[in-house]
């Protein structure tokens, strides 16, 4: 079941979103995640509707939610301030509503969304269980000499990385150092021929759900093992 909800920012703004709940979903037991698009898309990003869908076929309760951006129409993202406080109202929101607050919260994102939740983490304003990043967006397109990583070394909560061979926006070879230098737990999958959407060439012989769907697999097998703790 997927439920629309609006989720409050203040006195005045808010931002939609939808849940998909799990048949069997009990509020207190079962584990939750949050799922946050990218600057150039919305919560209705292919990716991000085939996990929350696939996420909740296997019993974990996900959100998926607009930043107010998105839902104004524009297409520049907004400031880092709002963005980061919008992760933390959307957690909030699932975190205090009793028909859903999940046994514990992953925070998810793809590129952009993934980045916010790491740096409302790292400032403490974010408790989440553990972060999974579906592109972190390292550096702009040309530019590797920018790197996005010094909050990152601040967390102590585990972190997955899907990075594709092929991203633009995270060369291996300098994310590779990063991930060295990280204290807490972290682990890396390799999307062979991915692009920054995990989109790879038709030569692999792969296709878009047999990519998407090992990255479910690895995301589902991620929050019922034990890396992000019980």
């Amino acid at each position: 079941m997927i439920e629309k909800v609006s989720i409050p920012l203040g006195q005045q703004d808010q931002v939609s979103a939808k849940i998909s709940i799990p048949s069997d979903f009990d509020p207190g037991r079962a584990p939750g995640i949050i799922l946050a698009h990218g600057a150039g898309n919305d919560m209705e990003n292919p990716l991000l509707v085939f996990l929350a869908e696939g996420l909740a076929r296997a019993g974990i309760l996900a959100l998926r939610f607009n930043f107010p951006y998105k839902d104004a129409g524009r297409t520049a993202p907004d400031k880092p301030k709002v963005l980061e406080a919008t992760w933390q109202a959307v957690f909030d929101f699932l975190d205090r509503q009793p028909q859903f607050r999940p046994a514990f919260i992953v925070a998810a994102g793809k590129s952009m969304g993934g980045r916010i939740a790491s740096q409302a983490a790292a400032s403490g304003r974010l408790p989440v269980r553990g972060l999974v990043f579906y592109g972190y967006p390292l550096h702009p397109p040309g530019h590797p000499e920018k790197l996005r990583d010094v909050h990152l070394y601040s967390l102590s909560i585990p972190m997955f990385f899907f990075e594709g061979t092929r991203d633009p926006f995270c060369r291996l070879d300098l994310l590779r150092p990063v991930l060295a230098k990280i204290k807490a737990p972290w682990k890396l999958e390799i999307i062979e021929g991915g692009d920054h959407s995990f989109e790879v060439p038709k030569s692999t012989g792969r296709s878009r759900e047999a990519v998407y769907q090992l990255i479910l697999d690895k995301t589902v097998g991620l929050i019922e093992g034990d890396f992000f703790g019980r």
